[in-house]
C-alpha cells in the first residue's frame, strides 16, 4: 500500500532546530510515544536542541513512558532535577491540573501527545486543563499536531451533556470527534473563550480521509492497552465496557477487541450479535483468561470483534449494540460499575462514558439500540457543522 508522506509537528519543529524556541524557558507536556518519523522522542529532540532551557516536563495519564495501567496514579520523584518532572495523574482530581507555580518557571508550554480520536482518551483533556491554567497566566501554548489515527471524516456518538463533564469528557464533543489534537486545541480556545496565545504546528501532507496506516507516521502504542491501530478502531465503542462488570479484554493480548465474563456463553453471544447485522464487523466466540483487572485469572466466555471493513464499521453504535446484546444474555449477572471512576464517585462510570445518563436509562428500559442511536444523529450533524471553522486540513 502506498503511504502518504506526512510530516508531524515535531518533524517540522526539529528540522528547523527549534529556532523560535531558542532562548526561552520551555515546559513540555508529552510522553515517550510522541516521536518523530525516525522514532526519536520529542523530549530527546527538544532537550538536545535547547539543553537546560527545558525546565519542566509534564507527564499525562499512564506516565511518561506509557507504562502505567488505567486509573493507576503515577508518582514522580520530587527531587530537584533539570528538567523538573511533574505528573499530571496522581491520587486526586487536583493532580490533573498543573500548578500555576510550575508554569511560572517557563515562557512557553509545548504540547505533543498521541491521541486516538476518542473523547474519553484522556490526553486531550490534559492538554485542555494545561491550556486553561497557562492562558490564565498569559503563557503561550504551542501544540505539535499529529494525524487522528481513525481519520477525520467520521463523527460518531452522543454529545457530552453540560454538567456531566469529567476527565473522560472534559468538554461537549461526540465520542468519536474526527479532529486532530491541534484542531481540538483551537476549538477549546475559541469556544471556551480562553483567548490564549495558541499556536498549532500543523502536519504537512495530511488530509482528513487518511487512516494513520495510510501515512508514513509510525504507530507507537500510546498506553499499555492500545497496542495497535486495530485496537484504536474498536476503542470508541468498546471502552463503554469499562462502565460494566464485563471484561473489556484488559489483561489479554487483545484489549478492547475481546469482551466477556465468566457467566457468558460465547457461542450464544456470537450468534446473537451476528443476528444484529452490524456493518463491517464479525464476531467469533472465544474463551479468555485475563491476567489482571476484571476477572483476573478467571476463564471468561465472550466474543472477539473482527473488523472486516473499517470504513463502514461504526464503533460507537457497535459498542452500544454489543453492550445491550451481552447484557441481555444474563440480566441477573450483568451489573454497571459502581466504583469511583476517574476521580468521580457520585455518578456511574457508564454515564460518564456516554456523557449523560440517557443511554443507560434507555438500555435499562429495553429500548432497541438502533432507536437509542437515532438520538445521536442530530447531535453528530450539529457537531460536523460546528467544528468546521476550527479545521486545519482539507479532505
Amino acid at each position: 500500500m502506498d503511504k502518504r508522506q506526512v510530516r508531524t509537528g515535531i518533524d517540522q519543529l526539529a528540522s528547523d532546530q527549534f529556532s523560535f524556541l531558542q532562548g526561552k524557558r520551555i515546559g513540555l507536556l508529552s510522553h515517550a510515544p510522541a516521536c518523530d518519523s525516525l522514532l526519536r522522542s520529542t523530549l530527546g529532540l527538544l532537550h538536545g536542541a535547547i539543553g537546560d532551557d527545558l525546565k519542566v516536563v509534564f507527564a499525562p495519564e499512564h506516565g511518561f513512558h506509557a507504562h502505567a495501567q488505567d486509573l493507576e496514579p503515577v508518582p514522580i520523584d520530587s527531587s530537584p532535577t533539570v528538567p523538573e518532572w511533574i505528573s499530571l495523574y496522581g491520587n486526586d482530581a487536583a493532580s490533573l491540573f498543573p500548578k500555576p507555580s510550575d508554569l511560572r518557571k517557563i515562557d512557553v508550554l509545548v504540547v505533543d501527545l498521541v491521541d486516538v480520536g476518542s473523547r474519553y482518551y484522556t490526553f486531550q483533556a490534559s492538554m485542555l486543563y494545561c491550556m486553561k491554567v497557562a492562558f490564565g497566566q498569559n503563557l503561550p501554548v504551542v501544540v505539535l499536531d499529529r494525524p487522528n489515527p481513525l481519520g477525520c471524516q467520521v463523527v460518531e456518538g452522543p454529545m457530552l451533556r453540560e454538567g456531566w463533564d469529567s476527565f473522560i469528557g472534559a468538554y461537549p464533543i461526540p465520542t468519536r470527534h474526527g479532529m486532530t489534537i491541534g484542531e481540538l486545541a483551537i476549538l477549546y480556545n475559541q469556544e471556551l473563550g480562553l483567548h490564549g496565545r495558541l499556536e498549532v504546528i500543523a502536519c504537512e501532507g495530511y488530509t482528513r480521509s487518511l487512516w494513520q496506516d495510510q501515512t508514513t507516521v509510525p504507530w507507537v502504542m500510546p498506553s499499555p492497552n492500545m497496542p495497535t491501530l486495530d485496537t484504536a478502531i474498536v476503542y470508541p465503542g468498546q471502552c463503554l465496557f469499562e462502565g460494566t462488570n464485563l471484561s473489556e479484554g484488559r489483561g489479554t493480548t487483545r484489549p478492547f477487541e475481546l469482551v466477556g465474563a465468566p457467566w457468558l456463553d460465547g457461542d450464544r453471544a456470537a450468534d446473537a450479535l451476528h443476528g444484529i447485522g452490524l456493518p463491517g464487523v464479525l464476531f467469533r466466540s472465544v474463551n479468555f483468561r485475563p491476567t489482571f483487572q476484571k476477572w483476573q485469572d478467571r476463564l471468561c466466555g465472550g466474543v472477539q470483534l473482527h473488523v472486516t471493513d473499517r470504513d463502514s464499521f461504526r464503533s460507537v453504535r457497535a459498542g452500544l449494540a454489543i453492550l445491550q446484546g451481552l447484557r441481555n444474555q444474563d440480566l441477573s449477572q450483568f451489573a454497571w460499575r459502581t466504583e469511583t471512576y476517574e476521580f468521580v464517585s457520585d455518578r456511574l462510570a457508564i454515564d460518564l462514558l456516554f456523557g449523560r445518563d440517557r443511554e443507560r436509562r434507555a438500555i435499562e428500559q429495553q429500548i432497541a439500540w438502533s432507536e437509542i442511536a437515532r438520538e445521536w444523529e442530530s447531535e453528530e450533524k450539529e457537531f460536523l457543522s460546528r467544528r468546521q471553522s476550527y479545521l486545519i486540513y482539507g479532505e
